[in-house]
């Protein structure tokens, strides 16, 4: 099953130990120079931009290309950049010549209760927007100034440097909410190709299910077609001329899917398993998955 990519894969992946004082603290924050983690001979960044388990903030100077399922976004000089792990994008490089900066964060970081608001109510980590701002000279030396002031505080032994941090990070998420996003513009070419890329990724965003605790939070395909900022009849379209199936079906193929390894290598009962994949009656689950494989949950078991 594929799995988003975690804080410790992220430090595989750069070659870095978590610092131990930053796991010890509740939540987790650290902040990286954006030159030092992009492999100039291959052309591309060495920590993988698809699937996180974290908020990222960047600052981005380079020629680079975004894409928002149908959306095309090229950029050109110093851009602001806010990507939440609910929303997924294709970043793509379009020059080996990039420079910046960027901090990474759990939710856990900043929670209601220590700074006042929630991130995914914030307009810049919504389903929908295109969180992209193209910056002026001077606006990227007042967001230069924050980032090394990040990388000044994160090395001190300064007892409550986390706090200070925090305050910088939502310096820069207001920094950004009263900036104009940087306008997104429709390309048809290939946008079916990125629109089936991303719902898959955001589908398999959803697995596994690792707690009886947890929950899928994404179960209908407009839940799905919301999230990618497309009207459903289009994402259906888009996946059937794609896959030959509807989103409905291929939903349901991967619910089923995780059904079956839940019943077999996990000892949760029907109703655990039931609730983790989204559904509010232990019946409707029941009917769901013998609609689907010809037995019912506990024949399955057996």
């Amino acid at each position: 099953m594929k799995k988003g990519t975690t804080l410790e894969d992220f430090y595989k992946e750069i070659a870095t130990k978590i610092p131990e004082d930053i796991s010890k603290e509740i939540g987790h924050f650290n902040v990286f120079e954006f030159e030092k983690l992009f492999d100039k001979t291959k052309g591309k960044h060495i920590m993988p931009y698809s699937k996180r388990e974290y908020y990222k903030i960047s600052l981005i100077k380079g020629k680079n290309k975004a894409e928002y399922a149908d959306k095309v976004i090229n950029l050109d000089g110093s851009v602001l950049l806010f990507a939440t792990p609910k929303i997924p994008y294709h970043w793509i490089p379009q020059s080996t010549e990039q420079s910046g900066h960027f901090c990474i964060f759990t939710q856990e970081f900043l929670t209601q209760s220590n700074v006042g608001l929630l991130l995914d109510d914030l307009p810049i980590f919504s389903p929908g927007s295109y969180p992209i701002f193209h910056l002026s000279e001077a606006e990227t030396e007042e967001l230069e100034y924050i980032f090394n002031k990040m990388q000044k505080e994160i090395s001190t032994e300064y007892i409550y440097k986390y706090d200070l941090l925090r305050n910088l990070v939502l310096e820069l998420v207001h920094f950004g909410q009263k900036l104009q996003p940087t306008m997104a513009l429709y390309s048809s070419q290939k946008a079916s190709e990125r629109i089936s890329s991303l719902f898959i990724e955001l589908l398999e965003r959803q697995f596994p299910i690792e707690s009886s605790q947890q929950r899928l939070v994404l179960r209908t395909a407009k839940d799905y077609a919301d999230r990618l900022a497309v009207h459903v009849n289009h994402l259906n379209k888009v996946l059937k001329e794609n896959t030959g199936k509807t989103t409905t079906e291929i939903i349901n193929s991967r619910v089923v899917q995780e059904a079956k390894i839940l019943l077999k290598q996990t000892n949760w009962n029907i109703s655990e398993i039931s609730n983790s994949l989204g559904f509010e009656e232990v019946a409707h689950f029941s009917n769901f998955f013998k609609k689907r494989t010809s037995l019912t949950p506990l024949s399955f078991r057996r």
